[in-house]
């Protein structure tokens, strides 16, 4: 019984990240806007956030996993970089994954221990990713869908420039050095 609920489970999943997939608008592109009215969640599991409002030249990083490899080695380079993008005229930085909250809560905590202005936000529905057209279907992985690796710079809520990788595992196009000069 065990059994065959497990592969009723997995094949419910699956179709639900296809159809994800398949109902994504398209990818953000330059001249769009960012989801404003989409809830997020930045410091409390019950307290939903949006960006409606936004302003300022801001960067977004769209990633595929708190606590994964990549993930883990990219985000250190923009705390470390972080007075450089003020410099730049960059407002504030977010860190987007399709994780719960207390997830990213934890890994902020572990890759700053002594605190960063950098925002972790959790998009845990995946809505903003997906409205952004930016999802994945990572189940074979990461066990659902998740948000490409990407970075959006924005001037209020308004994209002003889109770097995505190709491959979500990688990075290179998205690393804070190669974004500094987009600014």
């Amino acid at each position: 019984m065990a059994s065959i609920l497990s592969s009723v489970t997995n094949v419910a999943h699956a179709a639900a990240a296809n159809i994800l997939s398949a109902a994504e608008v398209q990818p953000a592109h330059e001249g769009g806007l960012i989801p404003t009215a989409v809830s997020v969640k930045e410091e409390s599991a019950d307290k939903p956030i949006t960006f409606e409002g936004l302003t300022g030249k801001n960067v977004f990083i769209g990633l595929p996993g708190a606590f994964t490899g990549t993930c883990s080695a990219q985000v250190p380079a923009y705390i470390k970089a972080y007075n450089q993008f003020k410099e730049r005229g960059i407002k504030d930085i977010y860190v987007v994954g399709v994780n719960d909250v207390f997830v990213m809560k934890a890994w902020r905590d572990q890759l700053a221990p002594g605190g960063t202005p950098i925002h972790f936000i959790a998009d845990d529905k995946g809505a903003f990713v997906g409205a952004l057209g930016l999802l994945f279907d990572a189940s074979e992985r990461l066990g659902s869908p998740r948000s490409k690796r990407f970075v959006l710079i924005t001037d209020g809520t308004t994209v002003e420039h889109v770097i995505i990788e190709t491959s979500p595992g990688e990075l290179t196009v998205t690393a804070a050095d190669k974004v500094l000069p987009f600014i």
